[in-house]
């Protein structure tokens, strides 16, 4: 029989507070398990349940108490109290004691810990969630002993009664270019996540947990390769079917160069596998990782898993800023390799070995190495080249997280002017903490042209060299050389008349790419003569200059976010004005459309918390929070306001779904403006909001179709979800159908109407889009030369034509492959 649930009662009074929104990224994130949080009024910690207490911690700030149903429920009063040693805590409890919901467990002086923690928060955890779930969470005020908070179900017995004959089984067929490589097995374990059953994939005898990224990995599975799911429990079929989604999901690999392995050129020279293409005189610079030195055995099992969770805390903290600065700056590339080094740092088997390896004696930091470097050997064992690649990811996170763990900083070498950075192995978080300017170049001993450092090598336009070998050892500390990656070789000790030969190559580059940026700040206009306007996405003033600098006609959507991450507390009106007003400064004239706060609990910020939802892709999102929050709506239009002049700034609203909505925003920008007042535009997101164009654009000043959430509102389909995301694609004809009707009611009113998602960005996209009638295309800021020579090679009156038939086809895929042969791209 499976075990009963158990009820959990608040252990504290005061108002909960979601697990996510917990001001330390180990309970954020769930790195300790699921559960809750209590902003605590009252200063004695009670029992949540009857149970046995099977840990107290010496200082008393943290105990976990075994439940009947065998729920292991954490309590933590605040936050790095570990700190404090016990002063201001007093247990009425001790290890092994038998308690009762209610009782007393330990008492601590609030104002005395509260001065000392950077939070008093209290988390209760279920600490071995692997088997059990969180079936219902409470809200608001709770009072210590009597106000339910949790209901956690066991679901161990459940998997195990159903093994043999509650069973699914079925083949996938791996359709990920480059096999089950780090960011497919990502997508795979996010896809068996959300299940209760234990899911596992078989390849040739071997059978691996789907949550485990390094083991789905270290599988080998090539693209085309049969694997078998098996999945056991009450819902085993969906987890199959979801997981079967996500294997079978077909993606390309990114193009590389052909690899030759490295061999001692002629003259002299060094040979490498190209990783990415470009040419480049600079002085070396040596990047060498040091041992880290870690103790081989611990302190403690209590202390060495307390160093650990708090160093991959740490790590975890800068891979999220590291997620959120490429998804702000549209790095698609830099996005989807760093959330895979979250996923690898999550990673159940990883944790599994370092634990086992903790509870023989081992520390944190030499079981965490141990682990990891098998990891690696098993990647290499593969015989897979990409899969061996990856081995340098983990690489990167063993020193990342030992660093954390012993109070290590990174190495920091002193750069050049123009820098050739030479390293046994580089990883990504080496690359994209140096500065970008002083980075000529790169050569690596180790590693591929599929590597993740060559992915960002060329996503940057770095010429990179790799796989060189131990030779690279000869290429000294602050010597000239000569790097031709489109050759495969360096120089290292270059004639005179090298130097000179490689110089005038890349000033010829470079006049050429002069010549493209001149191109790139003359409007962009059809053979016939139309002209589109080529704006740009951006998120800071130093992304306005970049955008200036690519050739953008102005600014499409500045997304103002970023003013209100990582803070606890909202900016003020002034500190919004000098941002806005710096951004319309660095334009030069040029105008900006500035989207307001576009946040709900989809996009949680510190400083502005929100009551939980059940689908917040459906709640409080874009002015619908506004709305809510009137206080920060008023502070963001004032600041707007306040821009000079105000003919160069556009505000637009997000997330409009009616008339009355923009009404309600312009008159409260009338209100508030001190004089001439900015123009006002919808963005239009929501498929109402498109089908009601024509009443919008009546007294909208601008219409901007934000592709990516119409197109997930249209197709029902969320755009984060692993398995359906890929599936989302703003060229199916409904979306085409909804820019054109958009286009047509806007034009009743002569309103203009604009594109700022990422289909504007997409080469296929451009011809439909302005063949559909919209006259202004925002794309991120590199991007803007591409798509003005794009529209350059257009006939406005084929486009026209083409378009509106593309909107009748059936599928995203046969419009896509139709504007591919009418447009061919070149």
């Amino acid at each position: 029989m499976p075990a009963p649930d158990v009820t959990l009662v608040a252990p504290l009074s005061g108002p909960l507070v979601p697990i996510e929104e917990a001001p330390d990224p180990v309970f954020a994130q769930r790195l300790l398990g699921d559960g809750i949080a209590i902003e605590p009024v009252s200063d004695t910690l009670v029992a949540p349940c009857d149970g046995t207490v099977i840990q107290l911690h010496r200082s008393g700030h943290a105990l976990t108490i075994a439940a009947a149903s065998g729920a292991e429920v954490l309590l933590h009063i605040g936050i790095d109290t570990v700190s404090l040693g016990g002063r201001g805590f007093r247990p009425h409890v001790a290890q092994g004691a038998r308690v009762r919901a209610g009782d007393r467990l330990v008492s601590f002086d609030a104002d005395r810990v509260a001065r000392a923690a950077p939070s008093l928060q209290t988390m209760v955890v279920i600490a071995n969630g692997d088997r059990h779930t969180i079936e219902w969470r409470g809200s608001g005020m709770v009072e210590a002993g009597k106000s339910r908070i949790l209901v956690v179900r066991a679901i161990g017995d459940e998997v195990a009664e159903a093994v043999g004959e509650g069973e699914v089984e079925r083949s996938a067929v791996v359709g990920h270019g480059g096999g089950l490589h780090a960011r497919p097995a990502a997508l795979i374990r996010e896809a068996a996540r959300p299940f209760a059953a234990r899911v596992t994939i078989e390849r040739g005898g071997r059978s691996v947990d789907a949550r485990s990224v390094v083991k789905l990995m270290a599988l080998g599975a090539s693209k085309g390769e049969t694997v078998v799911v098996r999945a056991a429990g009450g819902d085993a079929a969906a987890a199959v079917a979801s997981v079967v989604a996500a294997i079978e999901k077909v993606t390309a690999e990114e193009a590389a160069p052909v690899e030759a392995a490295p061999v001692l050129a002629s003259g002299g020279r060094l040979g490498g596998v190209s990783a990415a293409p470009g040419l480049a005189i600079g002085r070396v610079v040596r990047l060498d990782h040091d041992e880290i030195e870690v103790a081989e055995r611990g302190a403690g099992a209590e202390v060495e898993r307390a160093r650990l969770a708090e160093a991959i805390g740490a790590v975890q903290g800068e891979i999220a800023e590291a997620v959120r600065s490429a998804r702000a700056r549209g790095a698609k590339k830099e996005l989807g390799i760093f959330e895979a080094h979250a996923a690898l740092l999550d990673d159940p088997e990883t944790s599994a070995g370092v634990e086992a390896g903790i509870a023989e004696g081992e520390s944190a930091g030499h079981s965490f190495r141990r682990v990891v470097q098998g990891q690696c050997a098993d990647l290499k064992a593969t015989g897979n080249r990409l899969l061996a690649e990856r081995a340098a990811d983990l690489r990167d996170l063993e020193r990342r997280v030992l660093r954390a763990m012993v109070g290590a900083e990174p190495p920091s070498p002193e750069l050049f002017e123009a820098s050739i950075l030479v390293a046994e192995d580089v990883g990504p978080s080496d690359l994209t903490r140096l500065p970008r300017d002083r980075l000529a170049g790169l050569c690596t001993a180790r590693g591929g042209a599929t590597s993740h450092v060559a992915i960002l090598a060329r996503s940057l336009g770095i010429p990179a060299l790799v796989a060189m070998g131990a030779r690279i050892a000869g290429l000294e500390h602050g010597s000239e050389v000569v790097l031709d990656a489109d050759a495969g070789e360096i120089d290292p000790a270059p004639s005179p008349a090298r130097l000179a030969e490689a110089a005038r190559e890349i000033a010829a580059r470079a006049e050429k790419r002069a010549a493209r940026a001149a191109a790139a700040a003359t409007p962009a206009e059809t053979l016939d003569g139309h002209r589109i306007e080529v704006a740009a996405n951006i998120a800071t003033e130093a992304d306005a200059r970049e955008a200036v600098k690519h050739g953008a006609d102005g600014v499409g959507l500045l997304r103002t976010e970023l003013l209100f991450l990582e803070r606890d507390t909202l900016p003020d009106v002034g500190e919004q004005q000098a941002a806005y007003q710096a951004v319309v400064d660095a334009l030069g004239g040029r105008t900006a459309i500035i989207r307001t706060l576009d946040v709900g609990n989809d996009k949680e910020l510190r400083c502005l918390p929100l009551e939980p939802e059940a689908n917040p892709a459906l709640g409080l999102r874009g002015i619908r929070t506004g709305f809510a929050r009137p206080e920060v709506l008023d502070a963001q239009l004032r600041a707007l306001a306040a821009v000079r002049p105000a003919s160069a700034c556009r505000i637009m609203i997000p997330m409009v779904a009616e008339l009355g909505e923009l009404r309600r925003v312009r008159a409260r920008l009338e209100e508030l403006a001190n004089g001439e007042r900015p123009e006002l535009g919808v963005m239009i997101e929501v498929p109402s909001a498109a089908v009601l164009a024509d009443q919008l654009a009546r007294e909208a000043d601008f219409l901007s179709i934000g592709t990516n959430d119409l197109t997930q509102y249209v197709l029902a389909m969320d755009r984060t979800h692993p398995v359906l995301a890929p599936q989302l694609d703003g060229m199916h004809p409904a979306v085409l159908r909804l820019v054109r009707d958009t286009v047509a009611g806007a034009a009743r009113h002569d309103t203009w109407v604009g594109v700022c998602g990422a289909l504007a960005g997409d080469l296929d996209a451009v011809p439909v889009l302005i063949g559909l009638g919209v006259r202004e295309l925002s794309v991120s800021p590199r991007s803007v030369p591409d798509i003005k020579a794009r529209v350059r090679g257009l006939e406005m009156a084929s486009c026209r034509r083409e378009a509106l038939a593309l909107c009748d086809l059936e599928s995203a895929a046969a419009a896509r492959a139709r504007a591919r042969e009418v447009w061919p791209q070149t």
